[in-house]
């Protein structure tokens, strides 16, 4: 069965020390994170209980501690760091992580850079 249940948690900022450059890890940057988790959201919808669903306050702090944690060069690695965090909780069957970048170090003006992953558990469908 396909669930569509989604759990959304955008524009979560946090503080790192991620990039190529040495003045990026030296200097840091804010990041924002964008998540959309697909879980079924049926039990906890019948029980009203916070313990039957993915708690997106408790995941915030866990995906910012990946974000304020050891600096990685590649805004990807990150993105997947944080998606194997998310996916440690077995009740998400797929999780799309993105990673803006809008301090970049680009000597053009422009409003944001960003990947986005997208990855599903083994089995769901």
């Amino acid at each position: 069965m396909q669930i569509l249940d989604e759990i959304q948690l955008t524009g979560l900022t946090v503080f790192g020390r991620h990039g190529v450059f040495e003045h990026e890890r030296e200097n840091g940057q804010e990041f924002l994170i964008d998540l959309r988790l697909q879980v079924d959201l049926a039990v906890a919808a019948a029980s009203d209980d916070v313990v039957d669903t993915v708690h997106y306050g408790e995941l915030a702090e866990k995906v910012a501690a990946v974000v304020a944690g050891e600096p990685v060069n590649l805004i990807e690695t990150l993105a997947q760091r944080i998606a194997d965090v998310v996916l440690a909780d077995k009740r998400v069957t797929q999780v799309a992580v993105t990673v803006h970048k809008p301090h970049a170090p680009i000597p053009l003006t422009f409003s944001d850079v960003s990947v986005t992953i997208v990855r599903v558990t083994t089995g769901a469908q």
